[in-house]
């Protein structure tokens, strides 16, 4: 019998994909090269299926004689161990981003003489379409929850936006962008203290309690299927986080940030302008490990926000509270800085990562905000929130528009700042049940 050869995702088996392992079969014995959920960390959207998932459901479709990971999105490495004397795939990759890889395979066949075989686009159905209907079904809790731990598995970098309505969470799930030939998205949400009490009106100091948030995060997730990560400021008394960490672990968020303060809250980029009291690396770590016997599942994470740097403390306290923190269990470490240049948060994590090279790292570059991911990246960093933009964005746009009404006494001057009726009544469609 040949050998065929074909390259697939497999999250979401659709017709497209029937016939093209169709047409393989008919070739003769098939090898399918399963892209793993690394290979594909650097397209927009992790799989809803992780690799043992998709690989199952590969395994027990007529004709596929075996199933092999493709650990790269080049097929070099696949291709010259099996060396195929067929790859099929669709006609689709003849233009775009794919077209390069497309060219790469006809090279690597000529070395022994294999063929490329594609047949005609699917017409009716994609991918985009079977997703944007997977999103109206929505998720299942336990599948979000562990989606954060998934990304930091395959990403170098996981982009988080702040979301503070579901409308907001519409637009975390759905931004795309190509940069420099590749697809770029958010990769999940933050649910922000500093912007549920502002958008309620109220002062930043835990005044909107966490059944007023929870109703906002249940919102979003009905309409989302990316992972939420919790602003939970000081985590409230020792006794009460673990009621915070099962109510938010029962909802499907993937992870609670909770900062080493004690007393009123007072938002951190206040920094030592304002009066902030920081636990004792002894009491914060009793509230790290109540949470951690608290959680349900192993997939929820609990994130020590190091205060240290913010309340003037110095690099060896922030390291000495990081490396205690994490000996009590948490997840992973948030450092926090309001300088306006990265220099001590890239200090921080070159002595961090000297000694801890595993433990996730988080930055918020709400002050030092000229930094770019990718030096974020190469600091060791492995998430970056961007914690109150979206809010921020919507207010001057809004008091923009009001003052508009205001000069002129009508609205028409005010038109071109905002969304056309009609598409805002077509935004979210009617069928979404």
């Amino acid at each position: 019998m040949k050998k065929v050869y074909v390259c697939l995702l497999a999250d979401i088996i659709h017709e497209g994909h029937i016939h093209v392992i169709q047409k393989a079969t008919s070739l003769g014995d098939l090898t399918v090269g399963l892209l793993t959920d690394k290979a594909i960390s650097n397209r927009a959207r992790l799989p809803y299926m992780d690799y043992g998932q998709r690989k199952k459901v590969l395994e027990n479709i007529r004709g596929v004689v075996q199933v092999i990971p493709q650990a790269e999105e080049s097929y070099a490495h696949n291709l010259r161990q099996l060396k195929p004397d067929f790859v099929v795939h669709g006609d689709d990759w003849k233009q775009g981003h794919e077209s390069k890889q497309r060219a790469s395979v006809i090279e690597l066949l000529k070395e022994w003489g294999g063929e490329l075989v594609e047949i005609p686009y699917t017409k009716g159905i994609s991918s985009s379409q079977v997703e944007n209907a997977l999103l109206q079904i929505g998720v299942t809790t336990d599948v979000r929850l562990k989606t954060l731990r998934r990304l930091l598995a395959v990403r170098k970098v996981i982009r988080i936006l702040e979301v503070h309505s579901a409308l907001v969470g519409l637009i975390v799930e759905k931004t795309e962008m190509q940069v420099a030939g590749k697809e770029k998205c958010f990769d999940g949400m933050w649910s922000s203290s500093l912007t549920d009490s502002t958008l309620r009106g109220k002062p930043d100091i835990e005044k909107v309690d966490l059944t007023t948030r929870l109703q906002t995060i249940n919102e979003t997730l009905e309409i989302t299927t990316k992972p939420i990560i919790f602003d939970g400021d000081s985590g409230g008394r020792l006794e009460h986080f673990p009621f915070m960490v099962r109510s938010l672990e029962r909802v499907g968020v993937s992870a609670v940030i909770i900062e080493d303060k004690i007393g009123l809250k007072r938002n951190s980029l206040f920094g030592t302008g304002a009066s902030q009291l920081q636990d004792t690396v002894e009491g914060f770590c009793k509230k790290i490990k109540a949470g951690k016997r608290a959680q349900i599942s192993r997939d929820f994470m609990i994130i020590a926000r190091v205060e240290s740097l913010i309340l003037g403390q110095g690099q060896e306290d922030a390291l000495h509270r990081s490396f205690a923190y994490v000996d009590a269990g948490a997840d992973g470490i948030m450092i926090h800085s309001s300088q306006k240049t990265p220099d001590e948060i890239l200090a921080f994590c070159k002595s961090f990562r000297a000694k801890d090279p595993h433990t996730p790292l988080v930055v918020v570059p709400s002050t030092y905000n000229t930094i770019t991911e990718d030096a974020l990246e190469q600091a060791g960093v492995n998430i970056v929130i961007y914690a109150n933009h979206m809010l921020r964005a919507s207010y001057p746009a809004m008091l923009g528009v009001a003052k508009t009404i205001l000069q002129h006494g009508r609205s028409t001057e005010a038109s071109d700042k905002c969304f056309p009726i009609k598409e805002i009544l077509t935004l979210i469609p009617e069928d979404v049940y």
